[in-house]
């Protein structure tokens, strides 16, 4: 240990003050502290600013301004964060400790203030001016008369502080000198610190004498309020002592009658475990009045078992208990990757929600609904994110809940009466901060009972969960450190309020592709071990899979691909069952008729040859994208519109759209201008019997329509998707990750798209993207530049060329598989 020190020849003599003021100082800003003249006083320095003033005064003069500091908070003080008023002090001792913090003995010289502040590094240096007391003068009548109070005051103060040291009460008792025992009483008893610095920056000695006597008796009430409180709890602690002893005999009296079980030692039991739990005043103010009323009930009566049970609810739920979390975002990562192939979008948002926990753990109000088709991974996703973060997973499912009380609970006077369904939920956790998936949120109705969606507004909002009621325990119990995760299939399902506190994730259906790689990584592998089974003794070849994807199942997810997986297993087991000479089962492509019948679903091809008045357009479903003829028929009237095939409204309007763009631009496919006056026009999309509704058609209706009234043929291998204005103009569209999909399956060859919906070609599949090409359009003109097969003699031409496409070109009819204009 490091010292330092001086020698005190005569502490009792001032120092003489050789500066000539004002004069800079280094400046020490204290905190809680206030030091006065003729004051010695010890405390520690460790900032660093501080032990560089500190060893600056060292290296001077030894002199130092101590002054202090307003809010104890802060780290690095300016000029506005300290008190300007302080006293310029002499260093008399410095103890380099191990911890290279200093401990400090100083002595007050004189008052001062602070003139102006003038450096900030590597310490704190500022031009200081003596503040000396002030003239006025006293009477020694009236002098001595304050001192008598003072001392009074003094006296009775001593009572009430048991440890103060015996010196410092006979110097303070001896003390004639006023101004001197002023300072002296303010700079040792325990004063808060704005008193003490309101007396250090007081120059009337009459004043500040007259505060001194006031702050003292302020401090002794408090002091004897305190006192007076540890009596009564002295005196409540023998009262239990003693209400203790008396239960005692009570429970010895009882086991001599053979009562059995004594109310009073269950209640008393109860009680202890609800002190134990340290709940809010108003939660175990309510506790314990229940154990109360329990106290004084029969042991056999029906209101104390709905007492009991009551209570015992309330003391399973887990109001301080947390579980450890781990916001690891490489864990997380792998933990997603094992259990899911795909779905990069919503791997990468939950994996943003990771890292924002890690840097923010107490944020609130991140609520993630997770929406999509059905078997497309959301439950399994919120298990493996509750596996990621380390917190416990329960599920609440809300299917088919439409009573309110589902998610509040019922009043406890009820027969019967339970919890809610969160309630439980946090129960079944066993902490207060669980992952609690409510699941299929979209499918929550109402009744005459109640509005459940109503009581899950308060459930998922952040600013109102921390006080959660539910009407069996009528305790608010703290939901904000609950994650709630959510899932629905149908978001327009959703009440708007409720949907406003949650952020939406979606989750597409998958593709063909990686249908086929959950199938061989995840599902084969799962039927295999479920039925006994392995890869030596049944194998599924990927031709078979691909098979069962395109011919057996149509779904969004992959729910019925893995019971079709596990029906080929129970059959190959079957078969290595009954037929002892076989030892495996190979499963190709053609030996799927044999295990599971003929073909439930055809396959998409392509037309044989380029035709008038039909179009391939892309369709979204919730089971994935398809392809969607549309025909069109021209055929003689006076000018009436069929539309057939289960369309909706948005596509019924689209076909009136396309009709009014195709009388725009009749002449320049020399089309009859009176066409809608004198041909009847049928638009039919097939499959009559699936209803079909949506924007995206637009473009696919007016191709077919100039195609027909024009007799120019269209692309076998073109097929299109997108919504169009009434001047032509093409418009942005959704889905386009599977319709893409289903267009490769198809063989298409050559996608059009809306120009818009250039940046969503990033989700499409690398394989999709090399096998087939998609070509930006912003206008109608470039679609039927693509789709059409021009005939060789030049089409009537506009005079301005229309923006976003080319102008048209004559070209010869080509084969179907070459790009016209390439």
């Amino acid at each position: 240990m490091e010292q330092h020190f001086d020698q005190i020849n005569n502490p009792a003599v001032e120092p003489e003050r050789e500066e000539k003021l004002p004069v800079s100082f280094p400046l020490l800003a204290l905190r809680g502290l206030v030091v006065f003249p003729s004051m010695l006083l010890h405390f520690d320095v460790v900032r660093e600013k501080s032990i560089s003033a500190l060893e600056a005064a060292l290296a001077g003069n030894r002199r130092i301004f101590l002054a202090a500091q307003r809010d104890l908070a802060v780290e690095d003080p300016g000029l506005s964060d300290l008190y300007r008023v302080g006293v310029v002090a002499e260093v008399r001792q410095v103890l380099k400790m191990p911890d290279n913090s200093r401990r400090v003995l100083v002595e007050g010289l004189y008052r001062a203030r602070i003139c102006e502040l003038l450096a900030s590094k590597p310490h704190l240096m500022a031009l200081v001016s003596e503040y000396p007391m002030g003239e006025r003068k006293i009477t020694p009548a009236r002098e001595d008369a304050m001192l008598r109070i003072l001392k009074k005051e003094l006296e009775h103060y001593c009572s009430l502080v048991p440890k103060m040291p015996r010196e410092m009460i006979e110097k303070m008792m001896t003390d004639e000198d006023a101004s001197h025992l002023t300072e002296y009483v303010a700079g040792n008893l325990m004063l808060p610190m704005e008193a003490k610095q309101y007396l250090l920056e007081q120059s009337d000695p009459l004043i500040r004498m007259e505060d001194l006597i006031h702050a003292l008796r302020e401090e002794s009430d408090v002091l004897a309020l305190e006192q007076e409180i540890e009596g009564k709890v002295r005196d409540r602690m023998d009262d239990n002592q003693r209400e203790y002893y008396l239960r005692e005999q009570m429970k010895v009296i009882s086991e001599e009658l053979g009562e059995g079980e004594d109310p009073a030692e269950e209640a008393l039991t109860y009680k202890m475990r609800i002190l134990s739990l340290e709940l809010p005043k108003e939660s175990e103010e309510k506790l314990l009045s229940e154990v109360e009323k329990l106290g004084k009930m029969p042991g056999g009566s029906h209101e104390g078992s709905v007492i009991r049970n009551y209570l015992d609810t309330c003391l399973a739920l887990p109001w301080n208990k947390s579980g450890k979390e781990v916001y690891d975002v490489k864990q997380a990562e792998k933990v997603l990757e094992r259990d899911h192939y795909g779905l990069e979008k919503v791997k990468e948002r939950i994996l943003e929600f990771v890292a924002v926990r890690k840097f923010a753990p107490d944020l609130k109000g991140q609520i993630i609904c997770l929406a999509g088709p059905p078997g497309v991974g959301k439950t399994s996703i919120a298990r493996s994110l509750a596996e990621a973060v380390g917190r416990k997973y329960v599920r609440v499912s809300l299917g088919g809940v439409r009573d309110e009380s589902e998610i509040r609970g019922h009043r406890k006077t009820y027969i019967g009466a339970m919890p809610g369904r969160i309630i439980d939920a946090i129960r079944q956790a066993g902490v207060n901060n669980p992952l609690i998936l409510l699941d299929e949120i979209d499918k929550m109705g109402n009744d005459f009972k109640g509005d459940p969606s109503s009581a899950m507004l308060e459930v998922l909002d952040a600013e109102q969960n921390n006080s959660f009621r539910d009407h069996y325990i009528e305790l608010p119990f703290d939901l904000s450190k609950v994650m709630f995760v959510t899932t629905a299939n149908d978001v327009s399902a959703i009440p708007a309020p409720l949907y406003d506190r949650m952020e939406i994730v979606e989750l597409s259906s998958y593709t063909r592709e990686e249908k086929f790689r959950i199938a061989k990584q995840h599902l084969l592998r799962k039927q295999l071990k479920k039925h006994g089974l392995n890869a030596m003794r049944c194998r599924i070849s990927d031709e078979a899979l691909f098979s069962l994807i395109d011919f057996y199942v149509k779904e969004a997810g992959v729910r019925k691909l893995e019971r079709t997986i596990a029906s080929l297993c129970r059959k190959a087991a079957k078969k290595l069952a009954t037929e002892e000479t076989v030892r495996q089962i190979r499963i190709g492509a053609k030996d799927l008729e044999g295990y599971l019948g003929p073909k439930k679903y055809k396959e998409d091809t392509l037309p044989k040859e380029d035709r008038i008045g039909c179009v391939t357009g892309l369709a979204w479903t919730s089971v994935g994208g398809v392809t969607m003829e549309i025909e069109a028929a021209s055929l003689p009237g006076d000018g009436k519109l069929s539309l057939t095939g289960s369309l909706g409204d948005v596509m019924k309007e689209s076909a009136k759209t396309a009709i009014s763009y195709v009388r725009q631009v009749a002449d320049r496919y020399h089309i009859p201008a009176d066409f809608y006056k004198t041909r009847d026009l049928h638009l039919h999309a097939p499959e009559g019997a699936t209803p079909k509704d949506g924007p995206s058609a637009g473009v696919t209706f007016a191709t077919a329509l100039i195609s027909e009234l024009s007799g120019i043929p269209v692309r076998r291998d073109v097929a299109m998707t997108g919504d169009i204005s009434l001047k032509g103009r093409v418009m942005a569209i959704g889905g386009l990750k599977e319709k893409a999909m289903a267009a490769y399956a198809m063989g298409i060859k050559t996608v059009i798209i809306p120009e818009d919906n250039l940046p969503d070609l990033q989700e499409v599949d690398e394989v999709v993207k090399s096998a087939v090409e998609f070509i930006p359009a912003s206008q109608l003109e470039t679609v039927l530049k693509y789709a059409l097969v021009i005939p060789e003699e030049p089409l009537k031409k506009e005079k301005a060329e229309v923006p976003g496409s080319q102008p048209m070109m004559a070209a010869k009819s080509r084969p179907a598989s070459k790009r016209p204009g390439a």
